[in-house]
């Protein structure tokens, strides 16, 4: 450590002689206490000793520790990488959400909006078909890109159930028994996993009233040998897994369901859904496309204190489906995607286009079920 300058002249050495410590000591303290109170007169110690710095400085002679501060290169590498983490964070945030960031710097504010803003409930029958969609293909990220759907509520919470009431003979309890066993029905036939790679659909078949032994015999030899006369896709959505798959968990949904009074002290539910499948061709393909398929259900249930009824089933009295985007006069009982890549075999289409998302229109049951195209998928 160097040397602190003496209150005495030089000596006869030539050496400089140090300031006593408890001087230079006093020193420091009397400079800290001015710089913090009111100005004073310096004392003559004061003044000697400064001078004596002033002297030493302008000859050079006084060590560069006792300089008014050595600089600090430590403070400023730390502060660096400090900042280096803090934008690192910082880009980070923006990258996941960049509505942090005011204004639309990156012009996501439309999409972002189309895709946060799912349509409200469908509460009556709309008057016209949904607008065109933006141009933008399906992708493995996006499988709803470029379809009205991408706003649709996803799955089972788009089946949203009116409040039970009473009607006629039947009370409000079992007024919404029948509601939820139709909810159950549209469920397992149309969103349940397992019924989609083509397993048996128990739950659906399980609300079905026993006695009605024609449909559910029917419904059986389908199920277990489908042909052009027994097509379990006339109530169930199914693909073959050996040759599709679905695009991620979600299947969009939409539609409605609406109850009165029905004959023999019942109450009548008609429910009318779309579900629109994202799928693509197992083994890695990245093509997606869209099948979309609209089904129209009536049912009954009757008061079984007055009908010989089995208590807590549904009476099926119509089910309907249109289907758009597969395969027509394939009877394997599996629906068949149609993509942009495939080649075109067999007869061109003889039935109208149709636009599959138009839920304005009903299903006419008397309509020919000519093949047709689709407008949109």
């Amino acid at each position: 450590m160097a040397d602190r300058p003496s209150e005495e002249g030089r000596s006869g050495s030539g050496e400089e002689p140090s300031i006593p410590d408890d001087v230079w000591d006093k020193f420091l303290k009397d400079t800290e206490a001015e710089l913090g109170s009111a100005p004073k007169e310096p004392s003559a110690r004061a003044r000697m000793v400064t001078e004596r710095l002033r002297q030493q400085d302008a000859l050079g002679e006084r060590p560069e520790s006792w300089r008014a501060g050595p600089p600090r290169p430590e403070r400023r590498r730390r502060i660096w990488p400090v900042l280096g983490v803090l934008l690192a964070v910082a880009v980070a945030v923006v990258a996941v959400k960049p509505s942090v960031i005011p204004g639309d710097p990156f012009g996501t504010k439309d999409h972002v909006g189309r895709s946060a803003s799912p349509l409200p409930a469908e509460t009556a029958a709309p008057t016209a078909p949904p607008s065109p969609a933006d141009s933008e293909v399906p992708s493995l990220a996006r499988p709803f890109a470029g379809s009205p759907a991408e706003r649709w509520a996803d799955g089972a919470a788009g089946i949203v159930l009116p409040k039970a009431t009473v009607v006629g003979t039947l009370s409000k309890a079992q007024v919404e028994q029948a509601l939820q066993q139709t909810r159950t029905l549209l469920v397992d036939a149309n969103l349940n996993s397992a019924t989609l790679r083509g397993e048996r659909p128990a739950a659906a078949l399980g609300v079905i009233e026993p006695r009605q032994t024609d449909l559910l015999t029917r419904l059986d030899t389908s199920l277990a040998k489908p042909d052009e006369k027994h097509d379990p896709l006339s109530m169930f959505s199914r693909f073959d897994p050996a040759q599709i798959k679905l695009v991620g968990d979600v299947i969009k949904t939409r539609g409605r369901i609406t109850f009165k009074a029905g004959e023999q002290s019942s109450v009548a539910v008609h429910a009318d859904y779309t579900f629109v499948y994202p799928v693509v061709r197992t083994g890695g393909s990245k093509e997606v496309t869209r099948t979309i398929v609209r089904r129209v259900l009536d049912i009954q249930m009757s008061d079984p204190a007055r009908y010989k009824v089995t208590p807590g089933k549904i009476t099926i009295r119509r089910y309907d489906r249109d289907i758009g985007n597969s395969a027509c006069e394939v009877y394997d009982g599996y629906l068949h995607p149609g993509f942009t890549s495939d080649t075109a075999t067999g007869a061109p289409p003889t039935g109208p286009t149709t636009d599959p998302y138009d839920r304005s229109k009903g299903i006419d049951e008397d309509s020919p079920r000519d093949c047709g195209t689709v407008s949109r998928v």
